[in-house]
């Protein structure tokens, strides 16, 4: 099968509610690297849009002079490929708005996939998720700051994807790199 389309498929990254390393509730900060990376990774795999999710009034404003620098001011002029990219990013202070708003624009409600570095026995997997995006039904992927998602957040998911595995037992990768390789997977060719 060659790449699927990324048309109906959007990216969610989480700030709230994610956990600490000692498995707290907890809203983390936004990064810099995680905006523009994930940003060019969802423009290079077609990806429909890509939500920051932060309830932090100081982190939204962060976002939207980060996006202003490189949309409208000189970092667009500068790096147009950037500008492209980062036209993706919407920034929400919950899920369930960015739901709402993807709902009105799509017609119906999307698809929620959860993802974690835990096992869960009943995840889906990267081949069943590339079908998914074939229906009409948009897919949110959602992808956790910090420690990662909450498990509050998770029992609300419609789906939970399979966990990225390496070759020992270290699994911490950073989320920008997380979602570039479940990208490929799912989207490349």
């Amino acid at each position: 099968m060659t790449g699927s389309s990324g048309k109906r498929l959007y990216v969610a990254l989480i700030h709230h509610p994610v956990i600490d390393k000692n498995g707290e509730t907890i809203a983390s900060a936004v990064t810099n690297l995680d905006l523009h990376d994930i940003a060019r990774a969802c423009r290079t795999y077609g990806v429909k849009g890509y939500y920051v999710i932060t309830p932090l009034k100081d982190q939204m404003v962060l976002v939207n002079r980060i996006l202003d620098h490189w949309g409208t001011g000189v970092g667009g002029t500068y790096n147009p490929n950037r500008r492209q990219a980062l036209e993706l990013v919407r920034v929400k202070a919950t899920f369930e708005e960015m739901i709402g708003e993807i709902a009105e624009a799509e017609g119906c409600r999307p698809k929620t996939v959860g993802t974690t570095a835990r096992r869960h026995a009943s995840s889906l997997s990267y081949l069943r998720l590339r079908e998914m995006l074939v229906d009409a039904t948009p897919l949110v992927l959602a992808f956790g700051t910090a420690w990662g998602l909450s498990d509050t957040f998770m029992a609300d998911t419609d789906y939970i994807l399979d966990p990225l595995t390496g070759t020992g037992t270290y699994n911490h990768l950073s989320v920008r790199s997380a979602v570039s390789i479940i990208l490929d997977r799912v989207l490349g060719g």
